[in-house]
Order: C-alpha cells, then structure tokens, then sequence
C-alpha cells in the first residue's frame, strides 16, 4: 500500500496498491469530489502504473493541477520509493 499527500487540490491523500505487474488496485481518494474520484478510481482499476500516469499527467482544474494529475504524481513518487529503497 502507498500513501501519497497531495498537493493544490480538493482531496488530501490518495492511496493505492501495486501488484507484481505494475497495475493499480484499490485507488482512494481521501477528501475531494467523491463521486468523480470513486469514477476515476475504478476507471484507472486494473491499468499499469506507466498508462495511468501518461494519462492523467497534466490534467488541470484548480491550482494548475487536479485530482486525476496528483494521482499522476503519487505514481512518479511510488516509482521514486522503488528506487529509493533498491539503493
């Protein structure tokens, strides 16, 4: 499980898991729009962490960012701790 703070936006954390292929399961969102973000959540379901990232980096509502764009940069982090931790 990874725990991201986000950053600009409306929801505050967004936590997820990885599995051994690179896909996402479990997206939450903690705070924001709840009925957009449970459609994101369940749209990026079952995705590899590289197509949700190329996808949803960029997308902007307030602040220059969005909720859908702070999950492109929890999975930035998320790949970041990979590293990280293999060193």
């Amino acid at each position: 499980m990874f725990t991201y703070t986000t950053s600009g936006t409306c929801s505050r954390q967004i936590i997820f898991e990885v599995d051994e292929q690179n896909k996402l399961h479990g997206v939450k969102f903690i705070g924001g729009c709840s009925g957009n973000l449970q459609g994101v959540s369940k749209l990026v379901e079952g995705r590899t962490i590289d197509e949700v990232e190329s996808l949803l980096a960029g997308i902007k509502c307030k602040n220059n960012t969005s909720c859908p764009d702070q999950l492109s940069k929890a999975i930035v982090a998320y790949k970041k701790s990979l590293t990280e931790n293999t060193k």
